[in-house]
């Protein structure tokens, strides 16, 4: 079950009827079907959804207005210049969004209604790619997702390193993405390799692919998966022990 407020998933104790998120503190009650009025009401929604029913849309992702979720396909593409920011200015990034929008539309079949862009050009508030508008918008990529979906996450600019605190890094470092809102004075300002996971890996059904391309300083690691592998000649696995798949 998700929030009703945020769209965070929501862990359910036996018996309740409302349930306190614990990432917007909003209150989400917990509708209560049992025995045979609970099957009939579960089977006709099966039956009329095919399969393939989407659930609702979270508010916040209907506040911020990013396209309605159809059919099998959708991207997230993230490009910031930080043009003005304290961070070293960057030439490329939006031209990478554009170029990956084209290759996919034209190449594999992405309809461009299904494909949501925050770049520092936007003025639409809600597709400046700050933190929160980053992290918002990969809940929307991930949210209802079902096996076949094919799924893209793209994000060139800037990233970097920060002080592991959870003690889940061999090297001691966790991996961030520098957001248009990032702050040298406040480390928590990145999006780290743990949010990102939360964000993008564990919402994910089986039967789901997402195919993640990072252009940013140390972003072998960013997605903090379970297997490291290296593109060489061969597919070589590298170290299981690791959370990272990596493309050389």
């Amino acid at each position: 079950m998700e929030c009703g407020h945020c769209g965070e998933g929501l862990s359910i104790p036996r018996g309740a009827r409302a349930v306190q998120c614990a990432h917007c503190r909003g209150v989400t009650r917990v509708g209560r079907r049992h025995g045979f009025v609970g099957f009939v009401v579960n089977m006709i929604t099966n039956m009329a959804g095919g399969g393939r029913t989407r659930p609702a849309t979270p508010p916040r992702l209907r506040e911020a207005g990013y396209p309605r979720v159809q059919g099998d396909k959708r991207a997230l593409l993230v490009g910031i210049s930080y043009a003005g920011t304290h961070l070293p200015e960057l030439s490329g990034p939006v031209t990478d969004v554009k170029s990956m929008s084209f290759l996919l539309t034209q190449k594999y079949g992405f309809p461009s209604q299904c494909i949501l862009v925050l770049t520092d050009e936007e003025r639409d508030p809600y597709r400046t790619p700050t933190k929160s508008n980053i992290l918002l918008a990969m809940r929307w990529l991930v949210h209802g997702c079902s096996s076949g979906d094919s799924l893209v996450f793209h994000f060139s600019g800037h990233g970097d390193q920060v002080r592991d605190d959870d003690g889940d890094e061999r090297d001691g470092k966790d991996e961030v993405l520098c957001p248009l809102d990032s702050d040298p004075a406040d480390c928590g300002s990145d999006i780290r390799d743990d949010e990102i996971n939360a964000a993008l890996v564990r919402p994910l059904v089986h039967g789901v692919r997402l195919h993640a391309v990072v252009d940013a300083c140390h972003s072998g690691t960013v997605l903090d998966l379970p297997n490291l592998c290296k593109i060489k000649k061969y597919y070589k696995i590298i170290d299981a022990a690791l959370h990272v798949v990596i493309i050389d």
